[in-house]
């Protein structure tokens, strides 16, 4: 009788529903950074005597405050991204509030691959990303992640902890897809 090399991954049962996440701790600099030019902003405005020209003074303080809101709420969007795998979908999540969000249906998926260096360079950055040439992605950090392969031929890239188990779940998944569930309410 032949002998087969067995599948280190046989024992491990396919979980209900696999959650990972991502953290990028360096962010918080740049949300502190955010904060202080708020607090600039309205330093200025409150202790401003008012009296070298209102247009100038006033452009300091809107600029100062603005600058600081979209730095502050730029970066604490994607401090971390929080990635979910059910029977039917992959859900990514990103910042405190989960905004962006993305729910991509798992029949719109022909396959999973596990990336093990993703760099925010070659996506122009941290963030939501898009490049033509490589698809969408969601990069809080450098490092592994998944890529899914989407049936219109795009991609979605997502830096997370422990992708390969997230790619061996999504896989599992597609060969064995969950059954139709009940019609979605249409609101009617």
């Amino acid at each position: 009788m032949r002998q087969y090399p067995r599948d280190q991954h046989a024992d491990k049962r396919t979980p209900a529903v696999w959650t990972g996440r991502a953290t990028n701790r360096v962010q918080w600099l740049a949300a502190l950074a955010g904060a202080a030019c708020m607090a600039l902003g309205i330093t200025i405005a409150v202790e401003s005597a008012w009296t070298s020209g209102i247009a100038a003074l006033l452009m300091a303080v809107i600029g100062c405050v603005a600058a600081g809101v979209l730095v502050l709420f730029g970066t604490l969007a994607f401090v971390h991204v929080a990635v979910k795998v059910d029977d039917r979908a992959m859900e990514v999540r990103c910042g405190h509030i989960g905004l962006p969000r993305r729910r991509i249906p798992l029949s719109h998926v022909v396959g999973a691959d596990f990336a093990p260096s993703v760099n925010p360079r070659q996506w122009g950055g941290w963030g939501y990303r898009w490049r033509p040439e490589k698809g969408t992605a969601v990069i809080v950090r450098r490092g592994e992640g998944l890529v899914l392969r989407l049936g219109d031929g795009r991609t979605f890239t997502v830096t997370v902890d422990d992708a390969e188990s997230a790619v061996r779940v999504i896989r599992d998944r597609l060969r064995h897809p969950a059954p139709p569930g009940p019609p979605a309410p249409t609101g009617v």
